[in-house]
C-alpha cells in the first residue's frame, strides 16, 4: 500500500512561499509567527511535529486512487518534512481518508496524547474544497477548534474589503428582512454584515433567519454555504485582472539556459493547456455564481425565500465544485505572482519552469464531473 511517500519534487518550491488556497504551509507559519504568543497558546495542531507540516489540496492521480476506499477528486495530503529548515530533503506524507491513514499519521507524529483532536481537525479540513484562509477559519471555528489568528493569513484590509463587498451584495436582503425595523440604514447594514461574518450567535440576525425560513443546524449550514458563495464571488472579483496578467506572463515565459527540442515542445504544450484550463475554469465559476445570483434575485426581487433556501440546502456539490475551481485559479495566480513578481521578467531555468507547469497541470481535471450549474439550478428550483 502506498501509504507513505518520501519524494516530493515540489516540496522545496512550496517552502519558498506561504499558504495559498491549495496549500497550508505551517512550516512557513512557524518561521514567521513562531514567537507570537498565540502561536503556542492557540496552536493549529496540538502535536508540535504536526504543527510544522505542509497540507495540500491535491488532485488525486490515477496511481493514487487505489489507496482510497472511495477516491475523491481532490484529496487532503499531509506532508511532514524530514527537515523543516531544508524542504529539499523531502518528507513523509499521507492522505486524509486513505486506507489506514490514521495509523500512518500516528506513526509519523509519534504523539498519542493529542492524536484524536488532531485527527478530527484533519477530517474537518478534508470537508472543505480548498484552504482559503477565510473559509478555513470560519469552518474550523464552527467545528469548535480555537486556533490563533496568526495561522490564517488574512489582512485586515482584505477583511474590510470583503465586508464592503458583502454589504453591497446583501443590502437588498437586509432591507427586506428588516423592513420597518432599525436595521435598514447603511450603518446598521454594515454592522449586520460584520455580525454575519462571525461565528457568534446574535439575536440581531433573527429576522434574517425568519426570512430564510431555516431552523437550527439547517440555518447554520445554510448561512455557512451562503458565506462560502459570497467569499468565492469576492475572490473571483479580486482575481479578474490578475488572471489576465498571469496568463499573459505564462504565454511570454521564456526558460533560460539550454533545453532540448523535446523539453521546449513539452513546455509549450503545458503553457497552452494551462492558459486554456484557467480560462475555461473562470467561465465555469462565473456560470456557477450565476446560478447563485439567480436564486438570490428570486429571494430579493420576487420575495421568494423558498427558492434561495432550497438552493442553499440542496446544492453542496455546487459549493464544492465552485471551491475547487476558484481555489485552483487562486492557487495558480498567487504562486505565480510570488515566483515572478510584478515588474520583473518572467524567466526561470527550464527544469524549474517544467516543474511549475507540471504541478499546475491537471489542477482542474475532473471539475466537469461535479454538478453542472444547470443541474444544480434544476435541483434547487
Amino acid at each position: 500500500m502506498a501509504a507513505v511517500r518520501q519524494n516530493f519534487r515540489s516540496l522545496a518550491a512550496l517552502g519558498k512561499t506561504a499558504s495559498t488556497s491549495r496549500v497550508l504551509n505551517l512550516t512557513a507559519v512557524a518561521a514567521k509567527q513562531g514567537s507570537a504568543e498565540e502561536y503556542s497558546s492557540q496552536p493549529f495542531f496540538a502535536s508540535p511535529r504536526l504543527n510544522t507540516c505542509v497540507i495540500i489540496k491535491h488532485a488525486i492521480r490515477p496511481h493514487e486512487r487505489d489507496d482510497f476506499p472511495n477516491p475523491p477528486y481532490i484529496g487532503t495530503k499531509v506532508i511532514l518534512p524530514f527537515d523543516r529548515t531544508n524542504l529539499a530533503l523531502g518528507g513523509r506524507s499521507v492522505f486524509v481518508g486513505q486506507r489506514g491513514w490514521s495509523d500512518v499519521l500516528r506513526e509519523m507524529t509519534g504523539d498519542g496524547k493529542n492524536f484524536t483532536r488532531d485527527a478530527e481537525l484533519l477530517e474537518a479540513l478534508d470537508e472543505l474544497p480548498s484552504l482559503d484562509p477565510f473559509l478555513l477559519r470560519e469552518h474550523l471555528a464552527r467545528r469548535g477548534f480555537a486556533i490563533g489568528p496568526c495561522y490564517f493569513d488574512i489582512s485586515q484590509a482584505d477583511i474590510e474589503r470583503m465586508q464592503r463587498f458583502v454589504a453591497d451584495e446583501i443590502g437588498k436582503l437586509i432591507r427586506l428582512a428588516y423592513e420597518g425595523a432599525s436595521g435598514g440604514t447603511e450603518d446598521s447594514t454594515a454592522r449586520l454584515v460584520e455580525v454575519l461574518l462571525t461565528n457568534q450567535p446574535d439575536a440581531r440576525l433573527e429576522p434574517l433567519r425568519l426570512t430564510l425560513r431555516l431552523e437550527g443546524e439547517a440555518y447554520r449550514e445554510g448561512i455557512f454555504s451562503w458565506k462560502g458563495f459570497l467569499y468565492y464571488k469576492w475572490v473571483l472579483s479580486t482575481l479578474a485582472q490578475r488572471i489576465a496578467a498571469v496568463t499573459t506572463q505564462i504565454h511570454q515565459l521564456k526558460p533560460h539556459g539550454s533545453l532540448s527540442h523535446e523539453t521546449s515542445a513539452q513546455i509549450g504544450q503545458y503553457k497552452a493547456r494551462l492558459c486554456r484550463d484557467v480560462d475555461a475554469s473562470k467561465r465555469t465559476a462565473m456560470g456557477t455564481l450565476g446560478v447563485y445570483d439567480g436564486a438570490f434575485l428570486r429571494l430579493t426581487g420576487h420575495s421568494d425565500p423558498g427558492s434561495f433556501r432550497d438552493f442553499l440546502l440542496k446544492s453542496p456539490a455546487l459549493f464544492v465544485s465552485l471551491g475547487e475551481t476558484v481555489g485552483g485559479i487562486s492557487h495558480i495566480v498567487s504562486y505565480w505572482e510570488y515566483r515572478f513578481p510584478k515588474g520583473r521578467p518572467a524567466r526561470a531555468a527550464a527544469d524549474e519552469v517544467l516543474e511549475i507547469l507540471q504541478e499546475f497541470d491537471g489542477s482542474f481535471v475532473g471539475a466537469a464531473s461535479a454538478a453542472t450549474p444547470s443541474d444544480a439550478a434544476d435541483e434547487a428550483a
